[in-house]
């Protein structure tokens, strides 16, 4: 089939050669054009012709879009278009959703995404480090198709049993299918070949990482379709640079804004491509500045077109997912913890919703003390102890994100364990206080000992029984802003606990303790007095009968407050994400040579595996392409700046390497590079959106150089070579792809260093591990 379509493609093409030839002779000054005037982001040709806003001139719109190529592939290529992209279609989708029921138990991430589609089903408050469009979806898939959202979630290997969990594998497979349909329709719009679209697409069907990283319940898929129909909608609107302001026009700036906020609502990386399209953007602003045929009113008007659709309508839409998101969600549940008390006092069955409490803070009162740091925690204690060589070998206390009971502290005077017998008196701005732990009745304590990650600070434990212990229990409290005898303020009052020893004040680092810690905040004394948030703490549960209680209503945040609140904790947690212990992450060099890849279930003979890896001949296709493609444009760039005589069919070529290849290698870079700079903790599946950049660049770079057969060869020989090419390419990827099958698909039985194995001879790289 393919042969027999690029067969008639080319004959296509010879049929209209003379044609073709006449019309690029007509051209005014194509190789200085190419040198000077063209933009690099799109495969349009803009010839210095004198245009208008609204319209321009048929020898501009013949001219434009790679020359005659488009005007030709319209009126006589429609035909393998069509052809191509339903078989394109068909095997996108029949390869995605082939056994998409398999393995019937969750499967790595899923035990996340899986479980957080249940909370907005449940309308149950969760925190997460990414946007909630992905979840949300994800939810929203499940509750059409007829999950009810009581699948625990609890880890990977657990039976699904009779739960409706096809609904969001189907979903995320469906989006997952429209990823090598939007591959073709791009590069076909960048190159004007047949070829090179389906090329792509080929890479893309039969790899069987994006066939694995496609089935499950995860936010990849999702983020990815956005992603490439941001792009697909951006090239499109490239190529509407000669009807602006028309419908098709604002169609697709609009597709494209939409796109933008979709991508960024599903992870913060979607960022990626919003800059992809901001320099494609600033560089088509840039042109239209220096086209002396269009006024200044003309070119505001594009500059505000540009900021309604892909700045102000990506805005409204990206908050309006946070609007929805914070109405769903209206039920008090496990992110409560990470957010502040008046946050969480609009979520129905949280302690504070509709709550009443004692309006100040007395002795013998239990309260519980929230950091102010945002997700900085409640101050925490527990029976275990600092292990041997941290500081002193005294009860750790630390910051906890989560209600617990053992965040209950009781309230005392320095020289007393007991509360009031009468009406208890308040506490005030500047009095010394010992706070003790209600559940092991040690009480807050530090000492000169280091802290067990910051150096410079004090440790901070549990010390003495039953209330009994030493001067360095201690605490002068302070109201921050107030002065001495003002009350202590539920909620409300910003406080500091200064210890009274050693001077130093109380405080939450955000630093994540080791295992032994239970991977909670570290809570130190600083020694550095200066009021910031990990400084300031505030009373939030206030148990004492003797007092009166008041509304907490009142203080309820307006949406700006809770939207701001939300991205700080998304972003502290997202900083907040380092490699754990026997963890396997990886490194971004690893990535493009399909180094290691990801076990998503199973590691033994008995149990159903599926393994996250790249089809090697694909991925390791898209390395060489990536050196090829540089050395291609450094040959062409060289020969046009020298001045050689180039025919037609070689200043396209060029032309479409420039500008198609660059916006895909800019992609590729966006996409990729940005992971060298980061700290938090990294895995294999991030560079999947900088692989299908990769994998268009492919397709041009690869159906170019085959073109490039008539350089050493004489017809026919040349077109027997180019075909031959494009079969050992297919051949390859196909056979490569039925090796490697079981990779995606599941297999069991033997490990592929053991006899017998069905993957026995695979293991090509020691690293990996299936």
């Amino acid at each position: 089939m393919f042969s027999f379509l690029m067969a008639k493609e080319e004959c296509i093409s010879q049929r209209n050669k003379t044609e073709h030839s006449s019309i690029l002779r007509n051209r005014k000054n194509i190789p200085t054009s190419l040198k000077t005037s063209q933009a690099p982001f799109t495969s349009v040709s803009k010839d210095k012709i004198s245009q208008t806003a609204g319209h321009s001139s048929e020898d501009d719109n013949q001219s434009s879009n790679g020359s005659s190529a488009q005007l030709f592939t319209r009126r006589h290529g429609e035909s393998p278009v069509k052809v191509l992209l339903l078989l394109v279609v068909g095997l996108s989708f029949s390869t995605r959703l082939y056994k998409i029921t398999e393995p019937p138990h969750v499967c790595w991430d899923e035990t996340h995404f899986g479980k957080m589609g249940s909370y907005y089903i449940n309308r149950t408050f969760f925190f997460d480090v990414h946007p909630p469009l992905g979840k949300m979806l994800i939810g929203l898939a499940g509750y059409m198709t007829g999950y009810d959202g009581t699948f625990p979630f609890i880890k990977p290997g657990d039976k699904y049993e009779q739960q409706n969990y096809w609904g969001m594998r189907g979903f995320c497979a469906v989006l997952g299918s429209f990823l090598p349909i939007f591959a073709y329709l791009i590069v076909l719009e960048l190159s004007q070949s047949h070829t090179a679209a389906f090329i792509t697409a080929i890479l893309l069907i039969f790899d069987t990482g994006c066939i694995t990283i496609s089935q499950y319940i995860l936010l990849d898929p999702i983020l990815m379709f956005f992603i490439m129909a941001a792009v697909l909608s951006m090239v499109k609107f490239n190529q509407q640079r000669y009807r602006p302001f028309t419908a098709s026009w604002w169609f697709w700036l609009v597709l494209t804004g939409v796109n933008l906020a979709g991508a960024f609502g599903v992870k913060f990386v979607g960022l990626f491509v919003i800059l992809l399209v901001g320099l494609n953007t600033i560089w088509d602003l840039w042109r239209l500045l220096g086209d002396l045929s269009l006024s200044l009113v003309d070119v505001a008007k594009h500059f505000l077109a540009r900021v309604v659709g892909l700045i102000l309508l990506p805005l409204f839409l990206y908050v309006t997912v946070f609007a929805v998101h914070f109405v769903v969600l209206n039920k008090s549940g496990p992110g409560d913890g990470f957010f502040s008390s008046a946050f969480q006092s609009r979520l129905m069955g949280n302690n504070l919703y509709n709550a009443s409490m004692p309006e100040y803070l007395a002795y013998g009162s239990t309260i519980t003390v929230k950091n102010l740091r945002i997700a900085g925690g409640y101050l925490h204690s527990h029976w275990h102890l600092y292990p041997e060589g941290v500081g002193s070998r005294q009860q750790q206390v630390t910051a906890y994100s989560h209600k617990d009971y053992n965040n209950l502290w009781l309230v005392h005077r320095q020289d007393d364990n007991n509360s009031q017998s009468g009406s208890p008196d308040l506490v005030r701005h500047g009095d010394i206080i010992r706070l003790e732990h209600k559940e092991t009745t040690r009480n807050l304590h530090s000492h000169l000992h280091e802290a067990p990650l910051t150096k410079k600070h004090f440790q901070v434990t549990g010390y003495g029984i039953n209330g009994t212990g030493d001067t360095n229990d201690l605490w002068q409290l302070e109201v921050c802003g107030g002065r001495k005898g003002d009350l202590v303020k539920v909620l409300r009052s910003k406080v500091r606990f200064l210890h009274r020893a050693t001077g130093c004040v109380l405080y939450s680092s955000g630093k994540t303790l080791p295992k032994w810690g239970w991977e909670q905040v570290e809570v130190t004394c600083s020694p550095y007095l200066k009021e910031t948030p990990s400084s300031q703490w505030n009373i939030e549960d206030h148990i004492n009968p003797k007092l009166p209680n008041i509304s907490l209503s009142v203080l309820k945040p307006h949406f700006l407050e809770i939207l701001l609140e939300s991205h700080i904790v998304m972003i502290r947690g997202n900083s907040g994400l380092k490699p754990k212990d026997n963890e396997m992450n990886s490194k971004p060099w690893h990535w493009p040579i399909n180094y290691q890849g990801l076990r998503f279930s199973g590691v033994n003979e008995t149990e159903y595996r599926v393994y996250l890896l790249g089809n090697p001949v694909v991925w390791w296709l898209n390395l060489a392409s990536l050196g090829l493609y540089l050395i291609m444009v450094a040959v062409a760039s060289v020969t046009i700046q020298r001045g050689f005589s180039l025919g037609p069919k070689r200043i396209e070529q060029s032309q479409v390497l420039m500008r198609g290849g660059g916006l895909l290698l800019l992609g590729w870079l966006l996409h990729y590079a940005p992971f060298y700079t980061m700290g938090r903790v990294l895995y294999y599946h991030h560079y999947f959106p900088a692989m299908l950049f990769s994998s268009m660049l492919t397709g041009i770079t690869v159906d170019i150089l085959l073109n490039s057969a008539d350089l050493i060869l004489q017809p026919p020989y040349s077109d027997w070579m180019q075909r031959v090419g494009q079969m050992v390419l297919l051949l390859s990827v196909l056979y490569s792809f039925y090796l490697f099958h079981p990779l995606s698909y599941g297999m069991t039985g033997p490990l592929a260093h053991e006899p017998g194995s069905a993957m026995a001879g695979l293991k090509w790289m020691d690293s990996w591990e299936f």
